[in-house]
């Protein structure tokens, strides 16, 4: 028999996992990436018996290999909270879905864990963006504003580091991210004892945001800003939580940031108003390869062509 742990490489997949393996410990497969490549299910090709987990990857893009791994005789437990589509109906399927744009996937494990492994959870919720969610759920949980600060930003740089276009952009591989982790029953812990780990990805961090920070938006209209940043690899690197950074300074505005890619089309994230989360999945997966949630989501190769249609259906869909 073998197990296969299937995660997101971004901190909310990360952190699901390392509150799952820590409560359950199973020598397992480690089948990952970077934060956009996200059908994982076609690397693995499980026979009967074996065991499969699956975390913070879309159902719906995964639909056709999990029909194919339920086929085989694998079992399978599922956790996420982007679009599903059609559920695929089988005894050998455990699926924990909700596609809330208050939910994160390792809020989904905490629950399932009854809170055992809390500040896990809350670091993969703060690295999805959902500061007040997470703040909820360390409400009762007696550490400090100051320990509660270093949590947060452990998962804005986790998450920061999922993003890029190959393993090369990022300063840690997803799997070996997640394995340095994983000795640490606290994400506090880790910060104190591998301070130089927490450091690089701090420095990184600042730098690429700091770049960021110093482009100007493409257009802006209404209730919507669009930035297009350049083919290098720390535009890669900072898209997503340069993204985030936008919606919580300006919450009553819809952005959608652009990189460049080297084949001249764009990678696509967009972020709807804090204040009203809503709009984010639909509008990009009218394009081929978008997808994601209400609150956050994004198109991983927009033709060049079809920039202006983006732009329009940008600002039709936050008039």
């Amino acid at each position: 028999m073998a197990d296969y742990d299937v995660f997101n490489g971004d901190a909310d997949g990360i952190c699901a996992l390392v509150q799952l393996r820590q409560a359950e410990p199973r020598k397992t497969a480690l089948v990952t990436g970077v934060k956009r490549d996200i059908q994982l299910l076609k690397q693995i090709a499980p026979s009967g018996g074996d065991r499969v987990t699956v975390l913070d990857i879309s159902m719906e893009k995964n639909n056709f290999d999990l029909v194919r791994i339920l086929d085989s005789g694998a079992t399978v437990f599922y956790v996420d909270h982007h679009s599903s589509g059609p559920v695929p109906v089988s005894s050998s399927l455990i699926s924990l879905i909700n596609q809330s744009a208050n939910v994160s996937t390792s809020l989904l494990v905490n629950q399932y864990l009854r809170g055992s492994k809390l500040l896990w959870a809350a670091v993969g919720t703060f690295g999805d963006n959902l500061k007040q969610v997470a703040n909820g759920m360390l409400k009762n949980s007696g550490i400090s504003l100051q320990q509660r600060d270093l949590l947060e930003k452990l998962g804005i740089y986790m998450n920061y580091n999922g993003y890029g276009a190959n393993i090369e952009d990022l300063h840690f591989a997803p799997a070996d991210l997640y394995c340095a982790v994983m000795p640490y029953s606290s994400p506090l812990e880790f910060i104190d004892v591998e301070r130089h780990q927490f450091d690089k990805l701090e420095s990184g961090y600042n730098q690429d945001l700091d770049t960021a920070n110093q482009v100007k938006p493409y257009v802006q209209q209404g209730a919507t800003s669009a930035y297009i940043l350049p083919d290098q690899p720390w535009a890669r690197r900072v898209s997503g939580v340069f993204s985030n950074n936008l919606t919580n300074k300006y919450p009553q505005t819809a952005h959608a940031v652009l990189t460049q890619k080297s084949c001249g089309n764009y990678l696509v994230s967009v972020r709807a108003p804090l204040s009203k989360k809503i709009g984010a999945s639909q509008l990009c997966s009218a394009f081929a390869t978008g997808g994601g949630r209400e609150a956050a989501a994004g198109i991983n190769n927009l033709p060049s062509g079809q920039l202006d249609e983006f732009i329009a259906k940008f600002q039709h869909a936050y008039k």
